[in-house]
């Protein structure tokens, strides 16, 4: 089945993955694992007690359950060699099917995006969109034109418009005589374009304008929110700021924290959002080579040509897929969160989870393409606790690979029993929920001359 899991280099306990195995059981006092107390692997790592070995071994019956597993798709005519399994507890690998084989992962590859930011940016960090203007203003009325300079906000919807919108007239701003000005990297509706999104932006801050879309995205927002009536005569054009003479303030707006747009982009998998966050942190292959540096897994094992996982070349094999998702652990833990902060919650979201039959409040992220079935995240087990896994899955047959991986997972968690997720695993950032909702006035901050 794969490659032995003795041979893989990974079984051993070494300062490497010890960095990534402390996120779990912290690195000051052992954490209580169910039915019973494990020590921190610093200590373990110490001993040289007979358990310790049976401690890093495979589960033989995990092992049995995967291979059934990849049994049942060969048995339907897919190749063996196209699917991978990774199931891991603490530092131990549990079960592996081409664990090491790098693979299509599809949308899985916003896991390395995720992990990426977050060694980009700090997890508060907020994208700002300027706005300015030349020109006079004089009784509410600009004679000039309306300047927009983007700064790669990846979440820049109708609620945040029409928040921007009210803000602009809260300063006294009522009708523009000339042109919207787009600048930089601006993207509204998760569209590329920057004229497309600056049609969309003009439209949003003038509820004369709106569409039966931007209706119903303000009828979102909390009653009793104002309607903008921003009246911009003029056209959208691109432009470029000159050093020179550069726009007078008026709006400073800032984004959703990034952890919440991580989460975001991992519930609704939108791709549109990895591709402007993967580009902000340098692009696909800063992506991997952060991810490597993280987790210092073998180049081999990470290949990307994008951040959101369109593309059958974005590939990462089984093993990496896991280890990623405990990098990303290890580097939320210090702040008080976890995965489930930046990935969709079974029970919690609905996003890409709907209709799927998984342990319930586990945290998971999914992957789709025409011939590409993937799942990973982590589960709670009552006998061997956090339980993270990869499921890769190649061949025409999405649903019934979706089916196959809900009732791996299910006979997994039968295997080692249920249980309800530590404290550290119950996700804290909800959004919609403040601080953490669209349209909320208070990120946008008057930015004066």
């Amino acid at each position: 089945m794969g490659q032995p899991l003795s041979q893989l280099g990974f079984l051993s306990v070494h300062s490497t993955f010890l960095g990534l195995i402390s996120l779990l059981l912290g690195t000051a006092s052992p954490v209580p694992l169910q039915p019973m107390p494990w020590p921190a692997l610093v200590t373990a790592s110490q001993w040289s007690a007979p358990w310790l070995t049976q401690l890093n071994a495979t589960d033989s019956q995990a092992e049995a359950i995967v291979e059934q597993y990849v049994a049942t798709l060969a048995s339907q005519g897919f190749s063996a060699s196209a699917q991978g399994v990774w199931v891991q507890a603490g530092a131990t690998a549990l079960a592996s099917h081409q664990g090491i084989v790098p693979l299509p992962v599809a949308s899985l590859t916003k896991l390395a995006t995720t992990l990426a930011a977050l060694r980009t940016w700090p997890v508060d960090h907020q994208f700002e969109t300027l706005v300015g203007y030349r020109g006079t203003i004089q009784n509410g009325v600009l004679q000039g034109d309306l300047i927009v300079q983007g700064g790669r906000d990846p979440y820049f919807v109708w609620e945040e418009a029409i928040a921007l919108g009210n803000a602009l007239q809260a300063l006294g701003l009522q009708r523009v005589t000339g042109n919207l000005v787009i600048v930089g990297d601006f993207s509204m509706n998760f569209d590329p374009d920057p004229y497309d999104s600056g049609e969309l932006l003009r439209e949003g801050l003038d509820s004369a304008r709106w569409s039966a879309e931007a209706q119903q995205y303000y009828a979102t927002l909390p009653p009793g929110t104002k309607q903008p009536n921003l009246w911009i005569e003029g056209e959208v054009v691109l432009g470029q700021i000159a050093a020179e003479a550069p726009p007078k303030g008026l709006i400073r707006h800032q984004s959703l924290p990034l952890v919440a747009l991580l989460k975001a982009m991992n519930i609704y998998s939108n791709n549109a959002m990895a591709d402007l966050i993967a580009l902000g942190t340098g692009g696909a292959n800063t992506v991997a080579a952060k991810v490597v540096a993280e987790t210092q897994l073998p180049l081999e094992e990470v290949r990307f040509i994008n951040g959101s996982g369109l593309g059958v070349e974005n590939q990462m094999s089984p093993r990496a897929v896991v280890v990623t998702l405990q990098a990303i652990q290890k580097v939320l833990q210090p702040q008080g969160l976890s995965v489930s902060d930046v990935m969709p919650v079974m029970g919690q979201e609905i996003g890409t989870l709907v209709g799927r039959d998984l342990p319930t409040q586990s945290a998971l992220k999914t992957g789709t393409l025409a011939e590409v079935s993937s799942l990973a995240g982590v589960f709670y087990s009552r006998d061997r606790g956090p339980i993270w896994f990869a499921i890769l899955n190649q061949g025409y047959n999405l649903d019934g690979f979706r089916v196959q991986q809900d009732a791996l997972l299910r006979s997994l968690e039968s295997h080692w029993g249920s249980a309800s997720p530590s404290p550290e695993l119950q996700p804290k950032v909800k959004l919609g929920q403040a601080p953490y909702w669209l349209g909320d006035p208070k990120r946008n901050q008057a930015d004066g001359e």
